[in-house]
């Protein structure tokens, strides 16, 4: 297996990680806010969607289609739904876009190279899953403890 392959098999273990966290989520926790204070559970896991959205306008507009960034301004406006939905796509895109940044040795917008792209995401993806988590325990809603665990068995996910 190439690197390039091991390193698009990694996205999509990442994104199967993310999909494992939304599965243990309900719509009260999504709406949880720790304190009454900062964004809610639902809006972070926007903003991951809306950031992909945004490097993907940057780096290679025409494999958007029919995306749009999740509105973040209403407070009812995010779903598990419509969450699910949105990060499967842009999640398929992304990983167009590593396929495509590898094989042309550059992504559009982004240096020094492809695998800096690739770490950036991971890093930036995961910072805010932190943040999930963290959310969700302060608002209440911490994560059961198979989901808890469950993020770091990459094997079997």
């Amino acid at each position: 297996m190439t690197l390039d392959t091991q390193l698009l098999d990694t996205w999509n273990i990442h994104n199967r990680i993310i999909f494992y966290i939304l599965d243990a989520l309900t719509p009260e926790s999504l709406a949880g806010v720790p304190a009454g204070k900062g964004r809610s559970v639902g809006h972070i896991l926007a903003h991951i969607h809306n950031v992909r959205l945004m490097w993907l306008n940057a780096a290679a507009p025409d494999l958007i289609g029919e995306m749009e960034k999740i509105p973040t301004r209403k407070k009812d406006a995010v779903t598990l739904a419509l969450l699910r939905e949105s990060l499967e796509a842009s999640s398929q895109a992304m990983e167009a876009l590593f396929k495509r940044g590898f094989e042309k040795g550059k992504i559009s917008g982004f240096k020094p190279h492809p695998a800096a792209a690739f770490g950036y995401f991971l890093a930036h993806e995961w910072y805010h899953l932190g943040e999930t988590g963290m959310t969700l325990s302060q608002a209440g809603f911490p994560l059961d403890e198979k989901t808890a665990y469950g993020i770091w068995e990459w094997g079997s996910r």
